[in-house]
C-alpha cells in the first residue's frame, strides 16, 4: 500500500499550480465560501441598517467592520471551521449561515441571528456568489494575462511588419505577405473577443424560493421588495435580473463561457500556425539554459509551449462549452444540474490560463529566421503569376493590350511548375504589353510582392 499523502488529482492543483494558482482565490470552494459570507453579511447589514423588518436593531461602525472582516480576512482556519459545520448540516449554504451565527454569538449580537439568510433560498446566495467570484477571477487574473499575451503579439506584429514571407494557401505557395501582417490578423481577432469578454454583464437574482418574493411579502408586506432586491444586487456590483425561477437563468454565464471559448479557439489557431512556422524554420527557438528537448535526441528544441497550449485550450473548451450548454437549462423552477457543473468553472478557466501562460512564454523563446524566409521566397518565382496576369488584364481593359485570356496564359506557364527568375523575365519580355508595364513587372521579386501588408498592421492602432 502506498505511503503517499493525499495528492492533487488535477494537474492544475499539482504540476501547474504555480502558473494558475491565483484563480484558486476565486474559483475554488474556498473562494465560493468567501463570497457566500460576503453576500450573507451584506444582506444582514442591509436589513439592519434599513430596519426593513421593524426590529429596531442597528449595527455600530465597528460591528459592521468586524462582520465584513469575516469575508475580507477569510482564512484556512475558516475553511476548516465551515467544513466541520457542513459535516453535520450536509448542506453547504446552511453551513455558512451557522458560521455567521457563531460569529454573531462571539460578538454578543445573537439578537441579529434571524436576519442571517432572511427570506433567502440557497440559490439567492449562490448565484450572487458565483457572479462575484467569476467577475473577480476574470478581471483580476484571466483578463490581465490574456491582455498581456495579445499586447506581446501586437509588439511582434509591429516588429515583423516588413519581414516578407511566402504565404501558403491550402498548404501551397501563394501570394507573399509579411510575418507581421499575419500575426496582426490574430491580434485583431483576439482583441475583438477581449472586448466582448470585458463588456460582459454579470447578472444576479435575489427573490426567494421561486423568484416571487412570496416569503418576503408574507413577513413584511409593506416593503417594496423588488426595489430593495435591485438596489442590493447593484450594491454588490452586479446587474439585477427581475424575472427568474428559483435560479438566476445563467444566460450571462453561457454568454461569457462561449466568448472565452471563442477566444481560446483563436489562440488554438495561433498555436498551430506558430508550430508550423517553427517546423518550416521560419522561427528559430531559443534554447532555455538547462532544458532538455528530447530524452534521446540531444539536438532537439521541441515546440512544447505551443503543443501544451493546444492541449490545454482543448481541455478548457471541453469544460466551458459543456457549462454553456448545461447551465441554460433547469427543469421547471429548479433542478441541481448546475450545482455540480458550476464547481468546474475554475477548471475551464485554469486550462485556458495555463495555455495563455505557455503561449506567452513560447513567444519569448522565438527569433525570426529571415534568411530562411528569403530563401523560401526566392525559390518560388511562380507566385508572381498573379501579379503578371492581373497587370495584363488591366492593360487589356485600358485598350493597351490585345492579349486574350491573360489568366490562361499564366496558368500554362506556372501551374504545378517551378520556374526561375530568368524564365519569368524572358516570359515578360515576350508579352505584347506597354514597356512601362514590362518594366514594372520585371522589377518585381517574390520578396517585394507583398502589397500593403506592412501598412495593414497600422489598423491595430
Amino acid at each position: 500500500m502506498s505511503k503517499l499523502s493525499v495528492q492533487p488529482l488535477s494537474p492544475l492543483d499539482g504540476r501547474y499550480r504555480t502558473q494558475v494558482g491565483d484563480l484558486g482565490n476565486y474559483l475554488s470552494e474556498a473562494g465560493l465560501n468567501k463570497a457566500r459570507i460576503q453576500v450573507e453579511i451584506e444582506w444582514l447589514i442591509w436589513l439592519a441598517e434599513k430596519d426593513l423588518l421593524g426590529t429596531n436593531t442597528s449595527l455600530s461602525a465597528s460591528e459592521k467592520t468586524a462582520l465584513r472582516a469575516l469575508a475580507q480576512d477569510f482564512s484556512d482556519a475558516d475553511v476548516e471551521a465551515i467544513a466541520k459545520i457542513e459535516a453535520t448540516t450536509k448542506h453547504d449554504v446552511k453551513a455558512i449561515e451557522y458560521f455567521i451565527r457563531d460569529a454573531l454569538e462571539r460578538m454578543g449580537r445573537l439578537d441579529l441571528a434571524e436576519l442571517v439568510h432572511f427570506a433567502c433560498t440557497s440559490e439567492d446566495i449562490n448565484n450572487l456568489s458565483y457572479a462575484i467570484t467569476v467577475k473577480e477571477a476574470l478581471n483580476n487574473v484571466w483578463l490581465p494575462r490574456a491582455i498581456k499575451l495579445v499586447s506581446k503579439l501586437e509588439g511582434i506584429a509591429q516588429d515583423l511588419k516588413t519581414v516578407p514571407m511566402l504565404s501558403r494557401t491550402h498548404g501551397q505557395p501563394a501570394t507573399p505577405t509579411t510575418m507581421g501582417k499575419e500575426i496582426a490578423v490574430f491580434v485583431y481577432r483576439l482583441a475583438r473577443q477581449l472586448n466582448r469578454i470585458s463588456d460582459q454583464q454579470y447578472l444576479g437574482k435575489f427573490s426567494g424560493a421561486t423568484g416571487t418574493f412570496a416569503a418576503h411579502v408574507a413577513a413584511a408586506p409593506t416593503v417594496n421588495w423588488p426595489a430593495e432586491s435591485k438596489a442590493f444586487v447593484e450594491h454588490l456590483g452586479l446587474i439585477w435580473n427581475p424575472l427568474t425561477t428559483q435560479i438566476e437563468s445563467h444566460d450571462w454565464q453561457a454568454e461569457l463561457y462561449s466568448a472565452v471559448s471563442h477566444f481560446n479557439r483563436i489562440l488554438h489557431n495561433l498555436a498551430t500556425d506558430i508550430w508550423t512556422y517553427i517546423s518550416l524554420n521560419y522561427f528559430k527557438q531559443i534554447p532555455v539554459a538547462g532544458a532538455t528537448g528530447s530524452s534521446t535526441m540531444p539536438h532537439k528544441v521541441n515546440p512544447i509551449r505551443f503543443e501544451n497550449a493546444e492541449a490545454n485550450l482543448e481541455l478548457a473548451n471541453a469544460i466551458l462549452d459543456s457549462l454553456a450548454h448545461t447551465l441554460v437549462t433547469s427543469r421547471l423552477q429548479r433542478d441541481l444540474t448546475d450545482s455540480s457543473a458550476q464547481r468546474n468553472i475554475g477548471v475551464g478557466f485554469g486550462h485556458s490560463l495555463l495555455a495563455i501562460d505557455n503561449l506567452t512564454r513560447g513567444l519569448d523563446e522565438l527569433a525570426i529566421n529571415e534568411s530562411v524566409l528569403l530563401a523560401d521566397l526566392l525559390d518560388n518565382w511562380e507566385v508572381l503569376g498573379e501579379a503578371i496576369q492581373t497587370a495584363i488584364r488591366a492593360d487589356v481593359a485600358r485598350g493597351l493590350s490585345k492579349i486574350s485570356d491573360p489568366y490562361a496564359l499564366l496558368k500554362e506557364l506556372t501551374r504545378g511548375k517551378r520556374i526561375s527568375e530568368a524564365d519569368l523575365l524572358s516570359f515578360i519580355d515576350g508579352l505584347d504589353i506597354p514597356s512601362e508595364t514590362k518594366d514594372r513587372l520585371k522589377a518585381l521579386k517574390p520578396n517585394t510582392y507583398v502589397g500593403l501588408a506592412s501598412e495593414l498592421t497600422e489598423y491595430l492602432k
